[in-house]
């Protein structure tokens, strides 16, 4: 079982690239999408060529901006969107698919922003949505992944020193949000399998930056502890581009 988490920077601009052979190529069992920056009709319009899959999508709100989809080659026992708490859910952030033995979520966790305006809103939904990842937790094990928004490690990121409290996504509290989430029942499955690899999946579009591997591990799978040991690999697939993220999977036994 292979499952595929990626920001794709707009669904609609990387499917003109080589995102259909890509994952066509990966063939993952459920494929987690985020920042679509597309209506639902769009997404299922976008990628109803790859063939085998049942499609959700989330949107936001506000067009061309946010959002989230699930493919799966197996039809879940339920999905469901958002978290049920209005401030967080008109981004089309979150989706949960319900399978036998655990929940798969997807999610695009909010930018704290370049001059760090959304930083405390940040703070609330890392809040909520911790709360949220435990009631479903309550029920059966949890794969969360997506773009946490976060280098939760020196290791992380390539420049720590000159980013730390400084900039969008290693600021202290954004480091804090994911300790929350480790100190409470998940675990960060690459750390899990690769305890000290050195690998990114977020690299600016400025300088050539991904020539050079300036770049961020931001994209996680989390899981629920429970389940953690059945995770065989845990992957940063940094041979796939077409956006400013490549994909991570996990697969399990």
């Amino acid at each position: 079982m292979q499952i595929v988490s990626f920001n794709v920077n707009g669904i609609r601009a990387i499917s003109k690239k080589s995102f259909p052979e890509d994952m066509q190529k990966l063939s993952p069992d459920v494929l987690c999408l985020q920042e679509t920056k597309a209506t639902v009709d769009q997404v299922k319009e976008t990628i109803g060529d790859l063939n085998g899959y049942h499609i959700y999508a989330n949107e936001a709100e506000k067009k061309g901006y946010s959002g989230t989809a699930i493919l799966s080659k197996v039809e879940p026992i339920s999905v469901s969107y958002d978290m049920g708490i209005e401030e967080h859910d008109m981004e089309g952030r979150v989706i949960a698919a319900e399978f036998e033995d655990y929940y798969v979520v997807t999610v695009y966790t909010p930018n704290s922003g370049n001059d760090l305006k959304r930083l405390s809103y940040r703070q609330t939904w890392d809040e909520a949505f911790l709360n949220y990842l435990k009631e479903l937790e309550a029920n059966k094990p949890v794969l969360v992944c997506g773009d946490f928004n976060v280098a939760h490690k020196s290791i992380d990121l390539a420049r720590p020193k000159a980013n730390y409290n400084k900039s969008a996504g290693h600021m202290q509290e954004e480091i804090d949000g994911m300790d929350n989430y480790l100190s409470n029942g998940f675990v960060d499955t690459f750390r899990l399998k690769h305890d000290d690899e050195v690998k990114y999946s977020w690299w600016s579009y400025r300088g050539g930056a991904r020539d050079r591997n300036v770049g961020w591990r931001i994209d996680y799978f989390l899981a629920s502890e429970s389940i953690a040991s059945k995770i065989s690999k845990a992957e940063i697939h940094n041979d796939i581009f077409g956006s400013d993220h490549c994909p991570v999977s996990v697969t399990l036994k």
